[in-house]
């Protein structure tokens, strides 16, 4: 189960080397100077990207029942929850039941499966208690009806004991310094970090799971945040050669706090390799059924019953994605399934205040903001030139003029772009104008293209 030992150490260097992290509220610094007051880069067809996700998930083991007694061997007067209450089970008729009302209703997000959950066994071998039948059936169902719709992330190894990768055996001590949630991972460095990452999905592959993106364990990383995502993108490309890595490390509940992502670790811009790790931010709390299933949530604090206030209404008013966060045993709630009832309500709301949310998953959100970020843009009289290290559906730009049609030029194909009467309308391939400006909408392609205005 080791991971593949290609040397990273070349990579490592040229990594570090090059700029850590563009932060989300920096234009995009390749936009021409000529341009920068004509075209603007907005938001997927000009809509606010919604997003859902989902901690503590795994097959059929309930993280919750079997985590907790190890978090109170480490903090016996933390962890006071009567986890013998909790079943340990979270039932695969509970996932199909959950996948179809989001199916209905448009709710797309990332979904956890832990490897090796609570240190009860292993998904792509067996876990005990339950059958191999069981195990398979449950992957089975992940892996082919969850997904498109949510991205498969490992949540670190555990999410408990931190794993010796030379050994596939858990480490002695239960302090701190050997939990995954705690302290082990703020001193590694990214080398070391991208071992264990790597670990993590080599699992999820050999189980038949697809992934772009990482989600961290607790406080994993939190301290060590230029590694994590370092170790995050090498990982990612060594494991699945993933071209645009992205990682949930990070929740921001303040209002004042952008939670638009952030790009780590760009390098290869203008070459045939370009690179970055993309970090998602929640921005609420698990206010759905806690990540223990034993407190009930509050939809009032996502948006309120008038709907005019609450997180969620916070941050679809500024524009930026809105990624609400969730632990599935609290959705799950015991069976009760208050955590999922929140939820419908919470949902219930929001698409009843508002026409223009776009329901996106993780890895379609990180590789749209790493275009937006990185897409060096110039213009020449009625053509605006577009030079992309990475390609993206719904590229949405603004220009500050009335146009009559527009035409996307790639290599030798050309595509005519179809006016709309309405904003809501928009989709790749077409544009609406109005008196004072034009909003153009199209599948950007890697590499250089044009848009050719009439």
């Amino acid at each position: 189960m080791k991971p593949k030992s290609n040397s990273r150490r070349d990579f490592m260097r040229k990594g570090l080397a090059s700029s850590a992290l563009i932060s989300a509220g920096i234009s995009n610094p390749l936009l021409a100077n000529n341009m920068a007051s004509e075209v603007k880069i907005l938001n997927p067809r000009n809509r606010v990207p919604v997003s859902f996700i989902i901690d503590d998930s795994t097959a059929l083991v309930n993280m919750a029942y079997f985590g907790i007694p190890q978090f109170a061997e480490v903090f016996p007067q933390q962890y006071l929850q009567d986890w013998t209450r909790l079943p340990r089970e979270i039932p695969d008729d509970f996932v199909r039941e959950f996948r179809d009302w989001c199916g209905e209703n448009g709710v797309k997000g990332k979904y956890s499966m832990v490897p090796f959950p609570a240190c009860t066994g292993w998904l792509h071998r067996f876990i005990p208690g339950w059958s191999k039948t069981d195990l398979e059936e449950s992957l089975k169902l992940v892996r082919d009806t969850m997904t498109p719709n949510w991205d498969i992330h490992p949540e670190m190894i555990s999410h408990t004991r931190v794993i010796n990768t030379k050994t596939g055996v858990p480490y002695p001590s239960a302090t701190p310094e050997y939990m995954e949630n705690w302290e082990w991972s703020q001193t590694k460095s990214a080398d070391e970090l991208a071992d264990y990452i790597g670990y993590a999905l080599n699992v999820l592959k050999e189980a038949g799971l697809y992934c772009e993106g990482i989600t961290t364990p607790g406080g994993f990383g939190s301290k060590n945040m230029e590694n994590l995502a370092l170790g995050t993108l090498e990982a990612q490309k060594d494991v699945y050669q993933t071209e645009v890595p992205h990682f949930f490390r990070n929740i921001y509940t303040d209002p004042g706090k952008s939670v638009e992502p952030e790009l780590f670790h760009v390098s290869g811009i203008g070459t045939n390799d370009p690179r970055c790790s993309v970090h998602i931010i929640g921005c609420t709390g698990d206010w759905f059924g806690g990540w223990d299933g034993l407190k009930p949530g509050d939809p009032d604090k996502f948006i309120s019953p008038d709907l005019s206030s609450g997180r969620m209404v916070e941050v679809i008013e500024k524009q930026e994605p809105a990624i609400m966060v969730c632990h599935w045993p609290g959705i799950y709630y015991n069976g009760d399934k208050i955590g999922f009832n929140v939820l419908k309500t919470v949902v219930g709301r929001l698409h009843k205040k508002y026409d223009h949310l776009y329901w996106m998953t993780l890895s379609e959100i990180a590789r749209y903001w790493a275009a937006k970020k990185l897409t060096g843009i110039s213009a020449e009289k009625s053509r605006i030139l577009f030079d992309a290290p990475f390609s993206t559906k719904e590229f949405t730009i603004k220009i500050d003029k009335k146009i009559k049609g527009a035409e996307l030029l790639t290599g030798s194909k050309t595509i005519t772009l179809i006016k709309k009467n309405s904003v809501l309308e928009l989709s790749d391939s077409t544009y609406y104008a109005d008196k004072k400006e034009s909003i153009l909408c199209f599948k950007l392609p890697k590499g250089k293209s044009e848009i050719n205005l009439k």
